[in-house]
């Protein structure tokens, strides 16, 4: 295999090859030619391939596990690689882990068995959600040493035989197993099988044992194999997790209850962890495994172009039909978006996202959640939404991150400190670092006092009324009025210290409502005649305390007072931002650099979203409203502002061709005449 067959590539196709023996005519009409040309037409240049499915069949001549007693093509795998090679489109293979349904039927001991006497489809899923003849796949438990010598030969196998420049091994999770073993194991550990937390840490040592033990077998054989453990997400805090992983792949489907909200947190999380990375959208719809769906390929140029803008190559998952024939009408969907992912590659490589703000991850504390959850915590993704919205290129960091590289950390609403991260966010704000914390944000983990200075001193309660009111006491900005704002929550009960300024204060409404005493729909006014219940915003040299949890309550009601108070915030701490763009909230802005060819490239993307279905489950089991890009219109006219420390040489539209611009002060202002879901402007530096 050439080197280049090795690369990790841009425009990724993750080729779903889930087939029941049921189906007894596989891969009979698979034709080497139309397959490659399918792929090509669709400007594909990689493509995940199976080695062996959820259902624990294997598409090869194994002699570890079964060939599909339907395959046709006895080495179905083998020809797809030598025909992608001849076309120069790299081939990493795909391994089913946890989820094999043949070896779950043969050796139903080597089970995960759930706490609560049934095994949930996902973490977190009701267990009623669930039973022996339900249609799904049934999870093997990484405990069982058989197994793992089963599946670790198999995979030996198969990187012996086609040499792979990466293995995708699927589904590996908490389950939170009591089988004989984990119960064996977890007891010599001196951990509680009756208690939930020791459970998933029982499950947390044990798939990093399989990380690291089926990692070293494997590059035993291949030095410069590189291996991905797929768990749906790309969990915040957990650095140890990814040892052994050779690089990342964001699992979010957007339509498949993932929602858009998803992958931008995730990208800017995996983007400081150091490695290459791919995102992972689908063709599909709704959820993997849909025959026969088609996303709108509007849909897919954003996708696509927002991953590459946060910093990500592309990956676009397909299901491929039993029979082995390619579908003509997917890859015609999916070209427009590689096309335009190819044509832009020149101004990707080596390309490193710019940002002078970072979310501080709840998510990464794991103080507010399982340690296995399976999505983003909402307080990362609604300050993440916020930041989107308001055209701010962050990052989304855990305490082992440096702060050094930022001008302002956000603290959402739960982030509860320990000491050692108390003194780091400590050490950043004397070197006058920013810090924005709303709601519980700044407490000490158990304990009701600040464990940062942030210029106020928590009474160890909430506010007496629910929903109360924001009164603002300092012009934050345009988009906000001087009358109080209904806050749909209680305020942490707190007092000023005197070297603070107050921005906001929290007023009381006449009561809360109740049976015997309530007014008009949903709650009483504000009282006017009533004094105020405390400190609402407050400000302190270069930090700001909001005593509500405002990043929830923009999570729950999308009320866009709440982000204008955020973009007030911000200003007031830092001034002009990095980058301003007259867009409206639905576009999205990237700033990235190429030192090397001493070039800044600005992404401007733009394409709303439409509830259109009632909801999909995610694979937590919530069920989710299904967003789609159908309809997107053409912007016009869209002004820029960019801080740059020198006067470029030129500026150029991806599409527009050369752009007047002017450079004063410090920014760069120009205009981009037409967007239509997105535009590049490249401007080279002197």
């Amino acid at each position: 295999m050439t080197d280049t067959l090795r690369k990790l590539r841009y425009r990724q196709i993750h080729l779903d090859f889930h087939t029941s023996e049921a189906i007894r005519s596989v891969g009979d009409q698979f034709d080497p030619q139309q397959f490659v040309e399918t792929l090509k037409e669709g400007c594909v240049d990689s493509v995940t391939l199976f080695a062996r499915c959820h259902h624990g069949w294997c598409y090869y001549p194994t002699k570890v596990a079964e060939p599909h007693p339907g395959l046709k093509r006895p080495d179905l795998l083998g020809d797809m690689i030598k025909a992608c090679h001849a076309a120069d489109i790299a081939t990493p293979i795909y391994i089913t882990v946890q989820w094999d349904e043949l070896t779950a039927r043969r050796h139903p001991e080597w089970r995960v068995m759930s706490a609560y006497n049934t095994t949930p489809h996902y973490p977190g899923q009701e267990p009623s959600t669930m039973s022996q003849l339900t249609a799904t796949w049934h999870t093997l438990c990484l405990s069982n040493q058989g197994y793992v010598d089963y599946l670790t030969e198999m995979s030996r196998e198969v990187v012996e035989r086609y040499d792979p420049p990466g293995l995708f091994m699927d589904i590996l999770g908490s389950h939170e197993c009591v089988c004989p073993k984990c119960l064996a194991s977890m007891t010599e550990k001196g951990l509680d099988p009756t208690v939930s937390k020791d459970r998933q840490t029982h499950d947390r040592e044990v798939l990093l044992k399989f990380f690291k033990e089926f990692s070293a077998a494997m590059q035993d054989i291949s030095p410069d194999l590189r291996v991905f453990y797929n768990s749906g997400h790309i969990f915040k805090g957990e650095r140890k997790r990814y040892d052994d992983y050779g690089h990342l792949e964001l699992e979010s489907l957007p339509t498949g209850g993932w929602g858009y909200d998803h992958f931008p947190t995730s990208a800017r999380y995996a983007d400081t962890l150091g490695f290459d990375f791919l995102g992972m959208t689908g063709k599909f719809h709704t959820h993997w495994g849909e025959f026969g769906g088609f996303k709108r390929p509007e849909a897919l140029i954003y996708e696509c172009c927002h991953m590459v803008a946060l910093g990500a190559r592309c990956s676009i998952g397909d299901q491929l039909h039993p029979n082995g024939i390619m579908s003509p009408a997917t890859y015609a969907t999916i070209r427009p978006a590689y096309a335009r992912v190819q044509a832009l590659e020149p101004y990707l490589d080596g390309a490193v996202y710019q940002r002078e703000v970072a979310i501080l991850s709840v998510e990464s504390t794991g103080l507010a959640g399982d340690w296995d959850a399976g999505r983003n915590h909402e307080c990362d993704d609604a300050a993440a939404r916020m930041l989107l919205e308001l055209k701010i290129p962050f990052d989304v960091i855990d305490a082992q991150a440096s702060f050094d590289d930022y001008r302002l950390l956000v603290l959402p609403d739960e982030l509860r400190l320990d000491a050692q991260m108390a003194d780091k966010l400590r050490a950043f704000q004397q070197a006058g670092g920013a810090v924005i914390a709303t709601g519980e944000s700044g407490l000490a983990v158990g304990e009701e006092r600040f464990a940062i200075d942030l210029g106020v001193q928590h009474l160890g309660a909430q506010v007496a009324r629910d929903p109360s009111y924001i009164r603002l006491l300092d012009d934050l900005h345009p988009g906000l009025h001087d009358e109080p704002i209904v806050l749909y929550d209680r305020a942490q009960s707190v007092e000023m210290e005197d070297d603070s300024v107050v921005l906001a204060e929290c007023l009381p409404s006449y009561f809360d409502r109740r049976w015997d005493h309530f007014c008009s729909h949903l709650h009483a006014p504000h009282d006017p005649g009533a004094e105020a219940l405390g400190p609402a915003i407050v400000q302190k040299g270069t930090s700001i305390y909001v005593s509500y949890k405002l990043f929830n309550a923009y999570s729950r009601l999308g009320q866009p007072i709440y982000k204008y108070i955020f973009a007030g915030l911000i200003r007031r701490l830092i001034g002009d931002g990095l980058v301003d763009v007259a867009l409206p909230s639905a576009g999205r802005v990237s700033l990235t650099r190429q030192e090397d060819k001493g070039r800044d490239i600005l992404h401007l993307l733009y394409a709303p979203t439409q509830v259109r279905g009632k909801g999909i489950s995610d694979p937590d089991g919530v069920m989710r409203p299904i967003e789609i890009i159908e309809d997107v219109p053409e912007l016009r006219d869209v002004a820029v502002s960019i801080r740059l420390d020198s006067q470029p040489k030129t500026v150029t539209g991806f599409d527009a061709g050369p752009l007047d611009w002017e450079y004063s002060d410090g920014r760069l202002t120009f205009t981009v005449p037409k967007l239509y879901i997105h535009e590049a402007v490249i401007i080279e530096r002197p």
